[in-house]
């Protein structure tokens, strides 16, 4: 989100740009989005820890999901499939909105550019973030509504590559 908020100033109000993104506000959008990512991880780890006890200890992927988590427990998980999806949709519902806000004053935006040039330079700006974030998104969607719809084990571990894997490939010094 915060790629997104500079592309939003450096095409939206570009004679303000070293003004707004100064040092300063740069490290404070770094250690905001530090923050609410341990804030949501440490919520996804009391969710973990609450769990009781184990059906099996084989999880079928590379790294430890709690909505796998979740399947392997022998207690009652509907309350913390609950916790598991609202904390989801708050943490990712907020950034994707701030994106697609800053998208759409952007779009706004490039589309009074009287040149055609300018225009391919502000998408061809825009573009490969964009790409990252469908990427990202798309498969962290995936990834979580496929765990909770069915289990496939091979299908889980090709998306999850694909959401840990693909972007980082991809564009290594995009920050989603």
């Amino acid at each position: 989100q915060a790629l997104a908020y500079d592309r939003y100033v450096a095409i939206c109000h570009p004679l303000h740009y070293p003004v707004i993104m100064n040092p300063r506000f740069c490290c404070l959008l770094v250690l905001v989005s530090f923050f609410v990512s341990l804030l949501e991880s440490q919520v996804h780890s009391w969710i973990a820890l609450q769990l009781t006890c184990f059906k099996d200890v084989e999880i079928s992927n590379f790294f430890c999901d709690p909505s796998q988590l979740l399947k392997l427990a022998c207690s009652d998980t509907s309350t913390n499939n609950i916790v598991m999806y609202f904390v989801g949709a708050i943490f990712g519902g907020i950034p994707v909105s701030g994106i697609f806000f800053s998208y759409t004053r952007i779009l706004s935006s490039i589309l009074t550019v009287p040149s055609s040039g300018g225009k391919y330079k502000a998408f061809s700006t825009c573009g490969s973030h964009l790409a990252i974030v469908c990427l990202f998104y798309g498969t962290s969607l995936g990834v979580y509504l496929n765990s909770a719809i069915s289990h496939s084990p091979r299908k889980d571990a090709v998306a999850s590559v694909v959401l840990h894997g693909g972007h980082p490939m991809l564009n290594p010094s995009s920050a989603v």
